[in-house]
């Protein structure tokens, strides 16, 4: 199955035809999304496998992350299981950079993307490292593994400092947020 990939005014152009499936967390989908997605975590895509694919039957899904990278993963898993889905070039960010409305809830903190927390968080570890490394070399070492845990991130493309982050209290959806049983009855209706 071949995955398909819109820029924005593609996706502009036939927007109405869509039912969008936003696969970044919670807590960054309550920093803006496009209106009306659907908010179903990557991790969380293969619990709600059947009922996009009842989804799928009705209209076609649009997925989309903060760059694409999440969005592009998320369909190749979808088409893994026989679903279609088409990704959004550039995610969110190139939606708004073209002048598209983005939704934001009421009381929706703006928090960067994971992936500037993930690259704020490796930097400051390695520099830590390095520094302390100057006064007790043994120090180094959390730099190697850091840099190690980096390389794994990006062979096995999961990341483990992002899952860590996105617990935090900052990362976390307002209590107003529409919980995952909440979404997956929406899009079964």
């Amino acid at each position: 199955m071949t995955i398909t990939a819109l820029t924005p005014a593609q996706a502009t152009a036939r927007f109405g035809e869509f039912t969008v499936i936003d696969v970044r967390g919670p807590g960054e989908y309550a920093t803006g999304h496009l209106p009306g997605a659907h908010n179903i975590p990557l991790d969380r895509l293969d619990e709600a496998a059947d009922v996009l694919q009842q989804a799928a039957q009705r209209t076609p899904l649009l997925i989309v992350c903060a760059s694409g990278a999440r969005s592009a993963k998320g369909c190749a898993q979808l088409a893994a299981q026989g679903i279609e889905a088409a990704t959004l070039e550039g995610g969110t960010t190139a939606w708004a950079a073209a002048g598209h409305e983005v939704e934001r809830p009421a009381g929706a903190r703006a928090t960067w993307p994971m992936d500037r927390q993930v690259r704020l968080a490796a930097g400051a570890l390695v520099l830590a490292g390095f520094a302390a490394g100057l006064a007790w070399t043994p120090a180094h070492w959390l730099s190697g593994a850091i840099g190690a845990g980096l390389v794994f991130s990006g062979v096995t493309n999961t990341c483990g400092m992002a899952a860590a982050l996105a617990k935090l209290p900052h990362n976390r959806p307002p209590k107003s947020a529409v919980s995952f049983q909440e979404t997956l009855l929406r899009l079964a209706a």
